[in-house]
C-alpha cells in the first residue's frame, strides 16, 4: 500500500467509511493536527487501527501484545540495551537482538531524530516496529520489573536506623502532586517511615494493586494488597512506625492528623513513571488502632474500550442498541467493586462525540474523560443525585450518568428525565440484573411507567483471568461437565467429549498467582415487547427470565461458562463470583 494516504489505506481496511473521513479531513483542515490524531480523537477510530494503517503505509511491521511481536523475553540483554528510563519517557521498548540489530517498538518509526538517539544508547542498528503507546507503557510496566522487593529492602536498610526529618519541598511537583519517583531516590534523607509509605504505593503499583490494606492488631502488624480481587499478604512494617505511617498519609491527604477517635476520608495524587495515579484515603478507629485504606486509582491502567472489558459479540450489540437510543432508562447491576464505572464510561467513550452533550453526577469522580462534563457530588451542601440530575436539565443534555440511584428521590428524577427526551445511565445494587424491576417497584416507580422508558438491564461481575503464559489445559471432570452442559446456554453444545480447561500454575510474570488482571462477565437484557407486557402485567421476575431465554439472552453464569470455555478464568474462580439460578 505505498504511496496511499492513511485515510485511503482506513477506507479499504474498512475501518471507516467515507463519510467519517471526509468529516475528519474537515476537522484537520480547521484544526490542524495529523490524520490518525483526529480520526481517534473523533471516536471513529481506535489506537490498534491508526497504527495497522500507518504500519501498511510506511511498510513497517505492526507490533502487539495479541500477534505476540510485542513480547520481549528476558535474558537476553534487552534491558541493557536500552534504560527503563529512557524506555518510558520515549514510549520505546526493546523486542529482540538479530545480528547486533535491535528490533524496537515505538509509536512514530518516522522520527529520525529518535531512531539515532536509540542506536546512540544502544550501541545497535535498529529496526523499527510501530506500537501502540498504552500497550508499549503496559509491556514497559512488565518487562523492567525490579520493585517487587521494595518494601522489604526498607525495612532491612532501616533497621537500627533513628528516624529523621524530611521536607516534601524538593518531591512535590509544580501542582502539587507527590512525585514518588524522587522520593524513592532520595531516600536516603527521610525518615523511616515515609520510605516505607513510599515504598508500599510503589510496589503495590507494580503489582497491579486495587487496594492497600495496613492495620494493627494486638500482637501483629498486617500489611495486605489487593490484587485481582483478592487480598495477598505482604512484609509488614515494625508496629512502632505504624502510627508514624497514617500520620504521613493523613498528611498527604490533608486530614486531621490529632483525630483517631473518628472515621476521616480523603485523597490525594503522586506522580509514578511519568503518569498520574489518584489514592483515595479511607481511615477508620479500630480496638487496636487505626486501619487504614488506600485505593489506587490508576487511569492508565484502564482501558476504557468495549471490545476488549468482556462482552459477548450479542451483548454488546444489544447494550450499544440502547445505548444510541434517543431516550429511556439502562440499568447497569452489581456489587461494590464489580466495575460498573468501567462498563458505563467505555459505553461513554463509545457514543461520545461532538454532536452529544454528556453530563455525569458521580461519588467520586473516578475516571476522567475528556469531552463530557462529569460532577461529583457533595451532599454536605445539598448537592445530591437527585438535585444534580434536577439542574442537568436546564443544561440541555442528551445523555446522562447518575452513579447510583439510592432511594425514590433519584429513581423519579432518573424516570422524569428519561420520560422528557433524555437517555439515563445508572447503576442499582441487585443480584441479578432482572431484579432490578422489584427494586425500582418498591422505590414508588410505577409499572406502566417502567416497562415504557426501560431500555435494557445488565448486571456484571469479574472473574480472574488466567495468566496466558503459565495456565494449564485439562481434561474436565464428569461433574464439570454435566455442570457446563446444564448451566451454560449453549445450543448447540460443543462437543463434551473434547471439551479442554484451563486451571491456574503460577510463574514469574504473574507473582506466582497464576492469574494476571480481570475479565468483565455480564448478563444483558434487552427490553422486549414481551417483557415490557410482563412487567407491565406483574412484574415477575421468573417470567422475565424465561422470556429472555426464549430471546436468545442467557445468565451471569451462562457467560461464566463462555469464557471457561476460552480459556480465560478458570471453573473455580468463575463458580465463586456467580450463582446458579436453575
Amino acid at each position: 500500500m505505498a504511496g496511499k494516504r492513511l485515510g485511503e489505506i482506513m477506507v479499504q481496511s474498512g475501518w471507516i467509511d467515507e463519510d467519517k473521513l471526509n468529516k475528519a479531513l474537515k476537522v484537520q483542515q480547521l484544526q490542524g493536527g495529523l490524520i490518525g490524531e483526529v480520526l481517534i480523537k473523533l471516536h471513529y477510530a481506535t489506537e490498534e487501527q491508526v497504527a495497522q494503517a500507518l504500519g501498511r503505509q510506511l511498510g513497517i511491521t505492526y507490533a502487539s501484545r495479541e500477534n505476540q511481536i510485542l513480547n520481549p523475553e528476558k535474558g537476553q540483554g534487552l534491558e541493557k540495551s536500552i534504560p527503563e528510563k529512557f524506555a518510558r519517557d520515549n514510549a520505546v521498548v526493546p523486542l529482540f537482538i538479530e545480528n547486533n540489530t535491535l528490533a524496537v517498538a515505538m509509536t512514530d518509526p518516522t522520527n529520525i531524530l529518535m531512531l539515532d538517539n536509540i542506536k546512540l544508547v544502544s550501541g545497535m542498528e535498529i529496526t523499527p516496529f510501530i506500537a501502540t503507546k498504552a500497550q508499549i507503557l503496559k509491556v514497559i510496566d512488565s518487562f523492567y520489573q525490579g520493585q517487587t522487593n521494595l518494601i522489604d529492602k526498607v525495612i532491612e536498610k532501616g533497621a537500627g536506623q533513628g528516624q529523621g526529618e524530611m521536607s516534601d519541598a524538593d518531591v512535590i511537583t509544580p501542582d502539587g502532586k507527590l512525585d514518588l519517583d524522587k522520593v524513592i531516590i532520595g531516600e536516603s534523607k527521610g525518615a523511616q517511615s515515609i520510605k516505607l509509605v513510599n515504598a508500599i504505593m510503589k510496589q503495590a503499583i507494580s503489582e497491579r494493586t486495587s487496594d492497600i490494606h495496613l492495620e494493627k492488631f494486638d500482637e501483629k502488624v498486617s500489611l495486605r494488597l489487593r490484587i485481582d480481587g483478592v487480598l495477598y499478604e505482604r512484609s509488614a512494617p515494625p508496629a512502632d512506625l505504624v502510627d508514624a505511617m497514617i500520620s504521613r498519609v493523613k498528611i498527604l491527604s490533608k486530614l486531621d492528623i490529632s483525630e483517631r477517635r473518628l472515621p476521616q476520608d480523603g485523597s490525594f495524587s503522586i506522580k509514578y513513571q511519568n503518569r498520574i495515579i489518584e489514592i483515595r484515603v479511607s481511615v477508620c478507629p479500630t480496638v487496636f488502632g487505626e486501619k487504614l485504606v488506600m485505593r489506587i486509582l490508576d487511569k492508565g491502567s484502564v482501558e476504557l474500550n468495549i471490545n476488549i472489558i468482556g462482552f459477548e459479540q450479542r451483548q454488546k450489540d444489544d447494550f450499544l442498541k440502547a445505548a444510541q437510543a434517543p431516550n429511556g432508562l439502562i440499568f447497569l447491576t452489581g456489587p461494590t467493586g464489580s466495575g460498573k464505572t468501567t462498563t458505563l464510561n467505555a459505553v461513554l467513550n463509545t457514543i461520545k462525540s461532538p454532536e452529544i452533550n454528556i453530563m455525569t453526577l458521580e461519588d467520586p469522580v473516578e475516571i476522567k474523560m475528556e469531552g463530557i462534563s462529569q460532577v461529583q457530588i457533595k451532599p454536605q451542601i445539598g448537592l445530591t443525585f437527585a438535585s444534580g440530575l434536577r439542574s442537568f436539565l436546564r443544561q440541555d443534555p442528551d445523555v446522562i450518568l447518575v452513579g447510583e440511584v439510592r432511594d425514590n428521590e433519584t429513581a423519579e428524577a432518573c424516570l422524569k428525565a428519561a420520560m422528557t427526551g433524555h437517555l439515563v445511565l445508572s447503576t442499582l445494587h441487585t443480584n441479578s440484573a432482572l431484579e432490578a424491576v422489584p427494586r425500582l417497584l418498591d422505590m414508588g416507580i410505577e409499572k406502566y411507567l417502567l416497562a415504557s422508558t426501560l431500555l435494557c438491564l445488565a448486571a456484571q461481575r469479574l472473574v480472574r483471568q488466567l495468566c496466558p503464559d503459565c495456565k494449564t489445559p485439562y481434561r474436565p471432570s464428569q461433574q464439570e461437565i454435566d455442570q457446563f452442559a446444564a448451566e451454560s446456554m449453549l445450543n448447540p453444545l460443543p462437543d463434551l467429549t473434547k471439551l479442554t480447561f484451563y486451571k491456574p500454575r503460577g510463574c514469574p510474570k504473574c507473582f506466582n498467582m497464576g492469574y494476571k488482571g480481570r475479565k468483565a462477565i455480564y448478563e444483558v437484557y434487552f427490553n422486549t415487547e414481551a417483557m415490557k407486557s410482563i412487567i407491565y402485567r406483574d412484574a415477575d421476575v421468573q417470567k422475565l427470565s424465561v422470556e429472555a431465554a426464549k430471546g436468545g439472552a442467557w445468565n451471569l453464569r451462562a457467560s461464566g461458562w463462555r469464557k471457561v470455555l476460552a480459556g480465560v478464568t478458570s471453573v473455580e474462580d468463575m463458580l465463586s463470583v456467580t450463582v446458579t439460578e436453575r
